[in-house]
């Protein structure tokens, strides 16, 4: 055994959650193996696609040789600096939604609600803590994962280096993710900002706070600081926050930020950042007028880049661009035919189920796919995803552009909650099912969801495109009643009512004649 002096890890604040998650995944006292002769797979990175590759190799338990590296947190953003904690803060936010909306359920909420906002975040570093026992190096050691804690480059065709050890591989994977886009925006760095990487270290609630952008992550973490007593203002470039998501699910959370009080500052470039005595002072132009605000903390949520630095994937000839990442085929394979990437690294779709549906094709073609037979296809996944907003935001498959683009004559349904029974009574009428399906023909295309329980929605319609199941099969699905999935049910009985056509109808008097 031997230790590479690999970078000791803090994570403000460091009481015993943080101490007891870095014992986990950075463990301060953790001694690097000594390497095999030869590995059959080298992982570096140790977030979701690193992991699932290393764990999926290794607990195959047929004798293969795996190596796992990862210089600062394993688990990745999701456990560390993403998923986990925003959903952990997301819930708390949640009850002050119910709260303020507690009026029209027949229910008195007597004074200001007071939010801990310490406690908020003291439970969510708990919850983070006792979660990240799933991805410890002690862990994945047990299920036969050599761990390296440091950082891992590539030295020759064959060889990664960890320090001062060099590890011989036969196949590798890049699975290095991505980091917050720091935007050039003058002032910005020298006044200070934060990030995914450092907006769950508070421990005090910032009373004005500015979020620059209006994407997924921006909008989450908005609402979320709205909602636990932060002054919100949300800078986002275009005319419309979610701009890339259907316009109609879109306007609707718009309109609710509008409700909930969060200023919205859209078609808005930031100018310049400065510090007074009074805040941190933006400069911005909106819609061609220049205008500022002060605010005590500024969040940047405005995109993801990806970790390619120090790699040296030229010595490996592997091809990457600093904005996309590391460039791969169909089967995640780089231009070196020995190493594969999979995860934020590689991939426009950032998103933790992405990551580990990635991995899963890297172990098959890696490991599996002998002469490069019954390798799997990125292409074949159908992915979903959810904006993590209140309500949610689920899609998944094609939206009616997307379709139309690519030459499917479309036919859309959509079922407001407004008539479904089970959101009436939770006093969630607000919000869609919306299925596209080819004209025609009961295949679906796409859906988008949006609602309270959107996310856990959405997996239905995602299993039916899975396994083609059309609206003919959900139509002849019993869904519990009363229900909001029921939505989905309603949408696939709306088809079949346009299958009563003129002459079937006649058909149909005729079989009863007979009946």
């Amino acid at each position: 055994m031997s230790n590479s002096g690999f970078e000791k890890v803090t994570l403000p604040p460091m009481d015993e959650y943080n101490q007891q998650l870095i014992s986990h995944v950075h463990p301060p006292d953790w001694v690097n193996p000594q390497p095999a002769d030869c590995y059959d797979l080298v992982v570096i990175g140790a977030g979701t696609a690193g992991l699932v590759v290393a764990a999926g190799a290794a607990g195959l338990d047929v004798g293969l040789k795996v190596a796992l590296i990862e210089k600062h947190l394993m688990g990745g953003d999701c456990l560390n600096v993403g998923c986990v904690p925003s959903k952990c803060i997301i819930r708390s936010s949640r009850v002050v939604g119910e709260m303020w909306s507690a009026k029209a359920l027949g229910i008195n909420v007597l004074g200001k609600i007071d939010v801990d906002f310490a406690a908020v975040m003291a439970r969510m570093r708990r919850l983070r803590a006792g979660i990240s026992d799933h991805d410890s190096a002690h862990r994945f050691q047990k299920l036969g994962v050599d761990i390296f804690l440091g950082s891992g480059r590539f030295a020759g065709n064959n060889i990664i280096e960890v320090g001062n050890q060099k590890l011989s591989f036969k196949k590798a994977v890049i699975a290095t993710g991505a980091r917050a886009v720091r935007p050039s925006i003058k002032g910005l760095e020298s006044t200070g900002f934060l990030t995914n990487e450092t907006v769950f270290s508070l421990t005090e609630l910032p009373q004005r706070l500015a979020v620059i952008g209006g994407g997924p992550i921006g909008c989450e973490l908005a609402q979320a600081f709205q909602r636990l007593g932060s002054q919100v203002t949300l800078f986002h470039k275009d005319a419309h926050i979610l701009n890339k998501e259907d316009s109609e699910a879109a306007e609707i959370l718009q309109n609710r930020f509008i409700q909930e009080q969060i200023q919205l500052v859209l078609h808005s470039q930031i100018t310049s950042v400065e510090t007074t005595p009074e805040g941190k002072l933006i400069h911005f132009v909106s819609n061609g007028s220049p205008k500022s605000i002060i605010v005590d903390e500024i969040l940047v949520g405005a995109g993801r880049a990806p970790n390619v630095e120090g790699l040296n994937l030229e010595v490996v000839g592997v091809q990457f661009d600093q904005r996309q990442g590391v460039k791969v085929n169909d089967y995640l394979q780089t231009t070196n035919p020995k190493i594969y990437a999979a995860g934020d690294i590689c991939m426009n779709w950032k998103f933790t189920h992405a990551a580990d549906a990635a991995a899963r094709i890297v172990i098959k073609n890696t490991l599996f796919s002998p002469f490069g037979l019954g390798r799997a296809k990125l292409s074949n996944i159908v992915m979903p995803w959810v904006t993590y907003t209140d309500p949610e935001i689920a899609h998944v498959g094609m939206y009616e552009q997307e379709a139309e683009k690519q030459g499917f004559d479309i036919n859309t349904i959509k079922i407001p909650f407004s008539s479904v029974d089970r959101a009436i009574a939770d006093g969630e009428e607000e919000g869609f099912v919306k299925i596209i399906h080819k004209q025609g023909s009961d295949q679906i295309l796409g859906a988008t969801i949006v609602s309270r329980h959107a996310g856990e929605t959405i997996s239905e319609i995602t299993t039916a495109i899975v396994n083609k199941v059309g609206l003919n099969g959900l139509s002849g699905v019993i869904h519990p009643y009363p229900t909001q999935a029921e939505a989905i049910k309603k949408a696939a009985d709306a088809y079949r009512r346009t299958l009563l056509t003129p002459t079937s109808k006649r058909i149909l008097r005729w079989l009863t004649k007979f009946s």
